[in-house]
């Protein structure tokens, strides 16, 4: 085989490397990206600074307003709420529904579907419901508000994400997945305490109705049509059931969103969206665009397209107002006074800053000193340990349960005092944890040296395990430049015999090639059958043909048994092995492919064949890393 001489530091080598590169994002795309985690998080700091100051300028307009009566109704069937109570009781139905449409999701096809994967947010998450809990009964123990321990438990996700966005880490991916999961445990444990110990005045007969309207949403799906109008009517039967019942109706939001189907986009639907479009494209017509907008909707399961649909009305409407609603705190010298000595103030201040940092830290260190779970690159423990004290910041649900448990307006006070105060000092601890952790890792240092050592049992390995020297590649079935680092890696591989082992991890450049995601899941699927170099030398020999039907008749063409192939696409193994890569990747500063190491150092410059004997012969020969 010829040598390659194709390198990054001649000018042609410089032109088309930037085909490897994740191209650079305009400025609307980076303002999007950032969208409703950071201007969420704003939006919702807003709302509070002028709820704060609305209730201090003028406090009787501020009660007096969001105790307005509306009043709606049918005949002799009337409703009659308060502003406030609107919010509350009905628009905070919604978010809790993108709750429960998120921990369907997790569970389903998420971060939440493998045990292994699961256990350490899940432990972090209850240690940091438990904790948080104790110390604030502790604490108030004699206030006779020891009842209202359920304000601490739950950390506000708005806040958090916005917040990870704002103060994070330079390489938050690993943390921000690890955070999220374990948002959505702590979201379980605060609704089921909701549901179990806020709830007055029950009757059982309501819940009968609301049942037969749960019942209906899960049968909804089956409809070839019209199903949002359905939808929407069984929704609002539910909630009112759930109303009449004396459970708080935000509980149906949550209720109806674990009854809405999710799923992974079959790859076959969205090929027959694709030709359907392909078709309007060349004779454009009412009839060709609506059937292509509904083969489109339709491969996309009704989970994600209404958390599309809804989150930004969360984010930017309803969360706003909840905050305008029910953060409005007079904050006179006198109320200071007394939050400073009220046990209350203080259970809430320990125990969402202390407690959630103890429970959430204390419990991953644990596991992680007992081996217990998956770590990857980048979750370490001085990461962990921002991470938890953002968990303090338990904003929106603990305002929501100051006022379902506390019924005495000078502790309500004291309470949101505590709310507020525990949320500040959160974050700026939060801060320096993270500026004190990156100051630790210094820039020259990042990314040059292997993450995460080669374990045979995950890492697809070719060549012998004892070799002295290792190249590990980073790379892209869809990248010409990985295909042609492959050659060379194979006239290596020649020349050195069993002295070489290569290992492949996958760094899909999505925005560059859009399937080279679907490339790498579909080799992972093939390694479930033993073929994954099969599959990587036949996505690599024909790197324009990767739609699903190219990648089923790969399968087919290299005797997989095609039925456990295309289910095994859509699990979360496979799913979860790809984006495993491609977060090591991130934390390893990885933008372009092919990235090479050798023997466990990042590789610059040429990667022809000769070039890369010479950067293997100038190491020393190394054993194979554990895992």
């Amino acid at each position: 085989m010829t040598n390659l001489t194709i390198g990054r530091s001649s000018e042609p080598a410089r032109r088309t490397a930037r085909r490897g590169r994740r191209p650079r994002r305009s400025i609307a795309e980076k303002v999007h990206a950032v969208g409703q985690n950071r201007i969420g998080a704003l939006l919702l700091l807003l709302a509070t600074v002028a709820a704060v100051v609305w209730a201090n300028v003028s406090f009787g307009a501020y009660e007096s307003f969001w105790e307005t009566h509306l009043s709606v109704g049918v005949g002799d069937l009337t409703l009659d709420f308060t502003l406030h109570a609107v919010v509350n009781d009905a628009l905070m139905a919604i978010f809790f529904f993108t709750v429960g449409l998120e921990v369907r999701r997790e569970f389903a096809i998420g971060e939440l579907t493998s045990w292994s994967r699961a256990v350490v947010p899940v432990v972090a998450a209850i240690a940091g419901l438990v904790v948080p809990a104790v110390l604030f009964v502790l604490i108030a123990r004699g206030s006779g508000q020891e009842h209202a321990w359920g304000i601490v438990i739950s950390t506000d996700t708005a806040f958090l994400v916005g917040a990870l966005a704002l103060i994070g880490p330079r390489v938050p991916g690993r943390l921000r997945v690890f955070l999220l999961a374990l948002a959505v445990v702590d979201d379980i444990g605060a609704l089921s305490i909701i549901a179990l110990v806020y709830t007055a005045d029950f009757n059982p007969m309501p819940l009968i109705i609301a049942a037969l309207g749960l019942a209906g949403v899960y049968f909804t799906r089956y409809l070839r049509g019209g199903r949002g109008p359905v939808y929407a009517t069984l929704s609002i039967i539910v909630w009112m059931s759930f109303l009449a019942s004396g459970v708080h109706p935000t509980l149906a939001g949550v209720a109806i969103a674990l009854l809405v189907p999710v799923y992974r986009p079959n790859r076959r639907d969205v090929e027959h969206a694709l030709d359907l479009a392909r078709t309007f494209r060349q004779s454009p017509n009412t009839e060709y665009a609506r059937a292509a907008a509904n083969s489109l909707r339709e491969s996309i399961s009704i989970n994600e397209r209404l958390q599309s649909a809804y989150a930004p009305y969360v984010a930017y409407v309803i969360l706003p107002l909840f905050a305008l609603a029910n953060a409005g705190v007079q904050l006179s010298p006198e109320i200071l006074t007394d939050a400073l000595g009220s046990s209350i103030t203080w259970g809430i201040v320990v125990g969402l800053v202390l407690g959630k940092l103890i429970g959430v830290f204390g419990s991953t260190a644990l596991l992680r000193v007992f081996k217990l779970g998956e770590f990857g690159p980048g979750l370490t423990l001085d990461r962990i340990l921002g991470g938890a004290a953002l968990c303090g910041i338990g904003f929106t649900i603990s305002l929501f349960i100051v006022d379902l448990a506390i019924t005495d307006e000078a502790a309500q006070n004291e309470a949101r005092v505590g709310v507020l105060a525990a949320s500040v000092i959160a974050f700026v601890l939060a801060t320096v944890i993270f500026r004190i952790s990156d100051a630790s890792r210094p820039d020259e240092d990042s990314g040059q040296t292997l993450a995460r050592p080669i374990d045979p049992a995950r890492d697809h390995v070719f060549g012998s395990a004892d070799a002295p020297y290792t190249i590990v590649e980073y790379g892209d079935f869809q990248c010409p430049f990985c295909l042609k680092a492959s050659g060379s890696i194979q006239e290596v591989k020649e020349e050195l015999g069993d002295r070489l082992r290569y290992v492949w991890r996958h760094a899909p450049l999505e925005q560059v090639h859009p399937n080279a995601l679907a490339g790498a899941e579909a080799a992972e699927a093939a390694s479930l059958q033993g073929k994954f170099f099969e599959f990587e030398r036949g996505l690599f020999a024909d790197q324009d043909n990767q739609r699903p039907t190219d990648i089923i008749r790969l399968a087919g063409e290299l005797g997989l048994d095609v039925e456990k192939f295309e289910r095994d696409l859509t699990s979360s193994k496979v799913t979860g092995r790809v984006r495993d890569d491609m977060l090591d990747a991130e934390a390893m500063g990885i933008s372009s492919v092919p990235t090479l190491f050798i023997n466990g150092r990042r590789h610059t410059g040429p990667y022809d064949a000769q070039s890369l004997i010479r950067a293997l012969a100038a190491t020393d020969p190394v054993e194979a890393p554990a895992p």
